[in-house]
């Protein structure tokens, strides 16, 4: 028979002894090749096996074992059989050549000698080998990024597995060559060097995995001689191939012992204490390692003995080591078999691994979330141990929402873990109504938030292919199913859903991300999004008209039903013909524009009535302009009615109108020359009119003011009479503003409308003045359209964006769910006032100090804000000054402060934010900055000092309060 390619691999030519030889018979020889390719450790290696391959050929014999490992991967295995021959014929040799070689893998220069082989202890090898290190004769090959050493590690983990697999049948049982091996490698492993403990932990770790690879493949030849032995027994009860069989088994167990003898000796030496090793790498590798065990060779390692070892991991300080850990845990659950053995682990475990999906390392959490999809699968955790991972479908990185979104699908929405339901013949748990039902279920928890309904949403997009039912969607919300039945939330969040899952599949974000960069598509991608774009078009088509007629009353539906429209391919309305239904949706868009009067719905609706108007085509787009002309004139029609009422009138029809007159401003310009008198006129003269309605004359007067220099900017001839009307409209605007500078806030404290009314003055006036700041007409045929301020306007404009931002948090937090108020909170004020110094719309000298003079004031929010201006402000020369005068003015609050009250810790927190302003200013000169700025500093403490004995004693504490720490920078300099 000729010889199978691996035989010479598998049993090397060795001078072997003739009496052994004799000793077997003929039918284990026989046997031998039956069940060779059963028995044979599969290897990548075997690749190598021919001695007529180019790694032998090229291979040096006098080549040491270091520089194998060192170099070519192909030539470790040719050098690993020629050592084992070697060790063969002299043992003790080979032996110090296989220890210098694992010495120098660790760094070190250190050989025994031969005939002192047998008499060297081992604790004194490596008490020398410490000293090499701490006398810095160590080279750690492990992390050098030398280019012979780029492979090292790998090298070194294929040649002991090498080792272990070509001396399986002669030394790996001899007690002498593994048994010294290791004695050394867990030695080296637990000494203080970390290049040795790196090192050895790497070695050993490995030849557990090697014996474990020998072992499986021992364990197969001792079931398959069990089974020759059963067979056997059947047709005779004694013979020589009884025997044969007999010795061939307790041959074949006694080696296995020997292997788990090995692998448990390596456990308790190395394992043990590398697990928890100062350097996490050697950590992680442990972990790596046991889960690899665990895996492979179950019978002994899978047991709570080695399994503690991965709980207690996952506690571990180090993201990588937890991860670990994670990913092995999931690899072990994977195995339907090792569930019923892991009982009390997960029991003991469970919680943590819960806890980790909420870790502070997003690769760690995203792995244990997975973790607790395998113990769910398994039905190893109770429903109401999850509550804490759904509040992670709004956390903040996305990674995890999803993780999170995948296994909220596969739990409750797809219940692929409830074998009960699964297992149900002719079960529709897998349609679309189904899921959409469960679904909603879901989202009743966050019924109360809209944004929390759209993240869960796009949590669940991706693995949910029933929020793309679009036809199923739709009927389920026409109620076209007499066996489902929606309450008003769930129809409020089916259509939230629909909305949220049209814009997904056109490629549009639903939630914002962190990486707020343009997101960019390739051509395959486009063409899926127009492909989606055309399937919701023709499945909304005929049914448009239907949702709107039926939901055109629900406010809290109507936002996120008009603006589906803006998603759609309003081309096919022609080519499918179905004008008609187009035209119907431009009529029932019209009607919930003038049925609503809150923010979201008329927002919607503009910009629904806008896209229809611009994006469509032909015949539609003349309907659709036609349709924008009519709802202009209607609207101020009845604007018109409301405004010649005045006061006496319907305060609310007023106000309403005035609200989608202001939307429709935001959009697009609206010719409202005929109203803009009467809205000065009910401003001057109902002084006692609603602050809401006062606020939005403001703005659409505004709007208006800003469309018109627009036109007039944009126009290629300017006519005296457009000017002459521009300024007048102006003027009247800055009048009115001016008006309620005055107005004491005092008046209107404890007003939400007060607040929301001063800070919508303060941002208008800051917008006018930048609009018609002199910088941006000066030296052309606009020129006298320039405006500034004077000082005491100015100063007043301040005074009321002060108290604006002196309002108390509490009132802040009363007035967040009001409409619009994102416009009229303090950011937006401090933003205003930024700009006017930022575009030089006012002079600099006074508002400057003023706003930064409340750096530290008013929180986080308003404090970046002003760093912004800081950082603009510094690119000019006169920042000194500034400075200096910002820290004026808060010390001046501290002195207004004492002179008013002998309330200690009044005048405490004032001289406080001084001093945060202080140290907040003189930090930004730290690094390179404090050199390049040091004239700058000492002027600030030269003019500051100066000031202090101004009036001194009463401004001494302004040098502790401002000047000491632009004095320790100076130092520092």
């Amino acid at each position: 028979m000729e010889d199978h390619p691996e035989t010479s691999r598998t049993r090397p030519k060795r001078n072997r002894s003739k009496a052994a030889t004799e000793e077997r018979t003929s039918e284990e020889v026989e046997e031998r090749e039956d069940h060779l390719e059963e028995v044979r450790p599969k290897s990548k290696r075997n690749r190598a096996a021919k001695d007529d391959t180019p790694a032998a050929v090229l291979l040096n014999p006098d080549q040491s074992l270091i520089d194998v490992v060192k170099g070519n991967e192909t030539q470790i295995h040719q050098a690993v059989k020629l050592w084992v021959e070697r060790y063969e014929k002299d043992s003790k040799l080979a032996m110090v050549e296989l220890l210098t070689m694992l010495f120098e893998a660790c760094g070190a220069k250190y050989s025994i000698k031969k005939e002192l082989l047998d008499e060297t202890d081992v604790d004194d090898v490596v008490v020398a080998l410490v000293h090499l290190a701490r006398s810095g004769e160590v080279e750690d090959h492990q992390s050098s990024k030398r280019k012979d050493f780029k492979h090292f590690k790998d090298n070194l983990v294929t040649f002991w597995d090498d080792l272990v697999t070509e001396c399986q049948n002669g030394p790996l049982f001899d007690k002498v060559l593994f048994d010294k091996c290791m004695d050394y490698i867990i030695a080296l492993s637990c000494t203080p060097p970390r290049v040795y403990r790196q090192v050895a932990s790497l070695m050993g770790l490995q030849l557990v995995t090697s014996f474990i690879t020998v072992a499986k493949a021992l364990g197969l030849q001792r079931e398959t001689t069990q089974r020759q032995l059963n067979v056997e027994k059947k047709k005779q009860t004694e013979g020589p191939r009884l025997e044969s069989l007999n010795k061939r088994l307790s041959a074949t167990h006694d080696k296995i012992l020997v292997l788990e003898d090995f692998m448990r000796k390596i456990f308790t030496g190395l394992f043990v204490h590398r697990y928890r090793d100062i350097d996490p790498n050697i950590r992680t590798s442990c972990i790596e390692s046991l889960g690899v065990w665990v895996l492979s060779y179950p019978s002994l390692f899978l047991q709570d003995l080695y399994l503690k070892y991965l709980g207690w991991t996952l506690n571990d300080k180090n993201a990588g080591v937890r991860k670990a850990s994670v990913q092995a845990l999931k690899k072990l659950y994977d195995g339907d078999d090792n569930v019923p053995t892991l009982g009390l682990f997960t029991e003991r475990f469970s919680n943590r691994m819960i806890e980790l999906a909420d870790d502070i390392d997003v690769s760690v959490a995203v792995c244990a979330i997975g973790l607790v999809k395998q113990l769910l699968r398994h039905q190893l955790l109770p429903d109401d141990d999850l509550g804490p991972l759904y509040d992670l479908l709004i956390d903040d990185p996305a990674e995890v929402r999803r993780a999170i979104g995948e296994l909220v699908y596969d739990h409750l929405i797809a219940q692929k873990f409830n074998n009960s339901q699964s297992n149900l013949k002719g079960s529709d748990d897998g349609s679309s109504e189904v899921h959409l039902s469960r679904m909603l279920q879901i989202l009743r928890e966050f019924s109360a938030d809209p944004i929390l309904s759209i993240y869960v949403i796009d949590d669940v997009w991706e693995y949910m292919k029933a929020m793309t039912d679009w036809k199923c969607i739709i009927s389920m919300l026409l109620d076209e199913n007499p066996l489902i039945e929606l309450t008003d939330d769930d129809a409020t969040n089916l259509v939230r859903l629909l909305s949220a899952s049209v814009r997904k599949a056109v490629g549009e974000r639903i939630v914002p991300a962190s990486d707020t960069r343009k997101q960019y598509y390739n051509k395959a991608q486009k063409e899926i999004f127009e492909n989606n774009r055309r399937d919701i078009t023709i499945a909304m088509m005929k049914n448009y008209p239907l949702l709107l007629r039926k939901f055109m009353s629900d406010k809290s539906k109507v936002p996120s039903l008009v603006e589906i429209i803006v998603n759609m391919n309003l081309g096919l309305y022609s080519l499918k013909r179905q004008e008609n239904n187009f035209k119907n949706v431009l009529q029932l868009m019209k009607q919930s524009f003038f049925i609503h009067g809150d923010k979201e719905a008329l927002r919607s609706c503009v910009k629904a009535i806008k896209f229809c108007s611009t994006e469509s085509q032909g015949e539609l787009k003349d309907y659709a302009l036609n349709k924008l002309k009519n709802l202009e004139d209607e609207l101020i029609n009845k604007l018109n009615s409301a405004l010649k009422e005045g006061a006496d009138g319907d305060e609310y029809s007023l106000l309403v109108n005035l609200k989608r007159l202001y939307e429709l401003q935001l959009a697009w310009s609206v010719p409202i020359e005929s109203l803009y008198e009467d809205m000065v006129k009910v401003l001057h003269t109902f002084r006692n009119v609603d602050d809401e309605v006062v606020s939005f004359l403001l703005l659409n007067m505004y709007l208006n003011v800003a469309w018109s220099l627009q036109s007039i900017v944009n126009s290629e001839t300017i006519s005296e009479a457009s000017l002459t009307s521009l300024l007048f409209k102006r003027n009247a605007l800055f009048e009115e503003l001016e008006y309620f500078l005055g107005t004491p806030s005092e008046d209107k404290e404890g007003s939400k409308c007060g607040n929301q009314l001063a800070c919508r003055v303060c941002i208008i006036f800051a917008e006018a003045w930048c609009l018609f700041r002199k910088t941006n007409f000066s030296s052309t045929k606009l020129e006298h359209l320039g405006y500034c301020p004077d000082t005491s306007v100015l100063q007043r404009f301040w005074k009321l964006c002060e108290q604006q931002l002196n309002i108390s948090d509490e009132t802040e937090d009363e007035e967040s769910n009001k409409e619009y108020i994102e416009e009229t909170n303090r950011d937006a004020v401090m933003i205003a006032s930024a700009k006017l110094v930022v575009s030089n719309a006012v002079p600099r000298e006074y508002l400057t100090p003023e706003i930064i003079s409340h750096f530290v004031m008013h929180g986080t929010s308003v404090a970046e804000i002003v760093k912004h201006l800081i950082t603009v402000i510094k690119k000019n020369d006169d920042f000194p000054d500034i400075f200096l005068e910002s820290l004026k003015r808060s010390y001046d609050r501290h002195l207004v402060d004492l002179s008013k009250s002998d309330d200690e810790s009044v005048t405490s927190k004032s001289l406080i934010e001084c001093k945060d302003l202080a140290a907040r200013l003189s930090g930004t000169f730290m690094g390179a900055a404090r050199s390049k700025h040091r004239s700058d500093i000492l002027k600030i403490v030269r003019d500051g000092i100066e000031y202090a004995f101004l009036n001194s004693p009463k401004q001494l504490s302004f040098l502790e309060g401002a000047v000491l720490h632009f004095r320790v920078q100076a130092s520092c300099g």
